[in-house]
């Protein structure tokens, strides 16, 4: 009687292992990750280059240098399970950021995937929360951007989302002498209403700066 009752626990727990088994089977890969496909490429490429001795267009040997050591820093991150952005604000005004609702819980009724939130100056934030991007006035335009890791910079004017990459700082300046956005990445994406469901308004940045704050931040 014994027995049976000890090859009974021993089923049991059999087919608990192989119910539980799929699920770990499933937890997502950093290697599956847009971003870190997206990253590892853009190295390749910048290695070919810099093996065949060759130029990219636009590009100095000491921009390709700086770029392939900040997309080698974001690899890592990725790589070590950093699957969230951070966006800190030096603008000396009130910006507009994206992200999922602070406490991870999906909203059924949501219209957008991401939200659209409001950072205060001087603020960056919060760790471990993911700052998808920043939303950019119409009446703003950044200076130097690039929309692939190995492309010429250009000036970009808003109303624009511009995505930045897992595993990413962005800080968010403004140029004293320009009045133009300054980013500290080489590459941010822009995104529309084709490539993502995100809200995307024609509003001035005067009107940003009319808005509450509630971007979660390392102060609150």
């Amino acid at each position: 009687m014994k027995i049976w009752k000890s090859l009974l626990i021993v089923l049991m727990v059999l087919v608990n292992l192989a119910f539980a088994q799929p699920s770990f089977a499933d937890r997502p890969k950093f290697s599956k990750n847009p971003d870190y496909i997206e990253v590892t490429k853009a190295l390749k490429e910048l290695s070919k280059t810099k093996d065949a001795q060759t130029q990219v267009e636009g590009l100095t040997p000491e921009q390709i240098q700086k770029r392939t050591e900040e997309l080698t820093l974001q690899k890592y991150a990725l790589e070590t399970g950093i699957n969230w952005g951070q966006c800190d604000n030096q603008t000396g005004n009130t910006i507009a950021v994206y992200g999922k609702t602070p406490n991870d819980e999906e909203d059924e009724d949501a219209v957008y995937d991401n939200n659209l939130y409001f950072l205060a100056n001087g603020q960056s934030t919060k760790n471990n929360w993911d700052c998808d991007g920043i939303y950019l006035a119409n009446d703003v335009k950044v200076a130097n951007f690039t929309s692939s890791p190995n492309g010429q910079g250009q000036e970009l004017t808003g109303p624009a989302a511009l995505k930045i990459l897992d595993g990413t700082q962005l800080v968010i300046k403004t140029n004293p002498d320009t009045g133009a956005i300054d980013l500290n990445v080489p590459t941010v994406k822009v995104v529309n209403s084709k490539t993502a469901n995100w809200f995307i308004p024609d509003i001035s940045q005067a009107i940003i700066n009319t808005r509450v704050t509630n971007a979660p931040t390392n102060q609150s």
